[in-house]
């Protein structure tokens, strides 16, 4: 009885309490992050230091890993393709930052939930997936998709009336300065290009785990990478010397958090949770955040709530979940068909990844 609370606590329990906690983390450094770029911290700095602090505390995972004899050498191929996912990270992350900077926080948890509308895109424009219009599974993928590109459409062209909330002056983080007016189609823009990228890098990275499963050695060469090219970049767009001075204020706060509970801590447990419970489950909490983001911006920032962000908002969750829907139901006809109830309980194959894996298979 006690073993199977405990595999219930380790199986049920705890991968839930830590997505809830780490979406709830999530919003709150994109909220803390909005606060200190108002008070005029620049986001192209602000990676350098997150990353590079992610990395200063992942240092010594390369010792470990080049002392074991499981794994394979760190040669040419796998240190490219580490470095691209270091292009395609500094990339998005400088795109979803600028977009956070000229929107919000609740913008940016909105447009995230496009990442398996834009997976499945990318999936067939690889032909990394068949489309069998009369499967059910495929078109719960295309009408989910159509829906939640709909309503993203919504979300950045549409603002409505103001839902007029009260926050609480006592914890607001914005009245020291006020934030410029918020330009939703630019951020939007900006934030659907960071969302379009994702997909991309799940692909090499999960590609980069196949060739060496070493999670915390692969996560500290991309912190480095992303931290060293955006200061390349930043040289051009910040040559301003005071800009890179962080003073002990909110800015310096934002940077320490992300760096330890974004880029360290919250990798570590959606690796954790991805190998417990699978990218299904770990997607399936992405439009909590949206929740968590409109309750953040009010209390904390002041932002005004738009009817169109919730019109919007709702949309997009909807075609959220008519997407992984059918990714679920397709996982439970191939495994039907292969006869593997283990694919359909725990399906661990990204959406991208399962047409190639079923070819390797064959």
């Amino acid at each position: 009885m006690e073993m199977e609370r405990g595999k219930y606590c380790y199986r049920d329990v705890v991968p839930f309490s830590a997505m809830v906690a780490m979406e709830c983390t999530n919003v709150g450094l994109n909220t803390l992050f909005k606060a200190a770029t108002n008070q005029g911290m620049s986001y192209h700095v602000f990676v350098v230091y997150a990353y590079g602090i992610a990395a200063l505390l992942l240092l010594p995972s390369p010792f470990f890993s080049l002392r074991s004899r499981v794994l394979p050498p760190l040669n040419f191929s796998i240190s490219y393709k580490i470095f691209l996912l270091g292009v395609i990270g500094c990339t998005s992350q400088i795109m979803g930052f600028t977009g956070i900077n000229y929107s919000s926080p609740t913008l940016a948890s909105a447009i995230s939930n496009l990442v398996p509308a834009f997976t499945f895109i990318l999936a067939l424009l690889f032909r990394m997936e068949k489309l069998a219009l009369k499967s059910s599974s495929s078109q719960a993928k295309i009408i989910g998709t159509i829906v939640s590109i709909s309503g993203a459409f919504v979300v950045t062209l549409y603002k409505g009336p103001p839902i007029e909330l009260t926050p609480s002056p006592s914890i607001s983080l914005h009245r020291s300065l006020g934030s410029p007016q918020s330009n939703w189609v630019i951020g939007g823009l900006f934030l659907t290009s960071e969302y379009i990228l994702v997909p991309m890098w799940y692909i090499v990275q999960a590609q980069i785990m196949k060739e060496y499963p070493a999670e915390l050695t692969v996560v500290f060469f991309y912190n480095l990478c992303v931290s060293v090219l955006a200061a390349i970049v930043g040289v051009f767009t910040e040559p301003d010397i005071s800009a890179w001075r962080i003073k002990a204020d909110i800015a310096l706060a934002s940077i320490l958090c992300s760096g330890i509970f974004g880029s360290f801590l919250n990798n570590a447990v959606h690796t954790w949770v991805l190998r417990v419970r699978g990218p299904v489950y770990v997607a399936m909490f992405k439009p909590l955040s949206i929740a968590i983001a409109v309750a953040m911006g009010v209390m904390f920032l002041g932002d005004t709530l738009y009817l169109g962000s919730i019109v919007g908002a709702t949309i997009i969750s909807v075609g959220f979940y008519t997407v992984m829907w059918g990714k679920a139901k397709e996982d439970m006809d191939e495994s039907a068909e292969t006869g593997d109830p283990e694919l359909a309980s725990n399906p661990k194959v990204p959406l991208l990844q399962s047409h190639k894996t079923q070819e390797m298979q064959s």
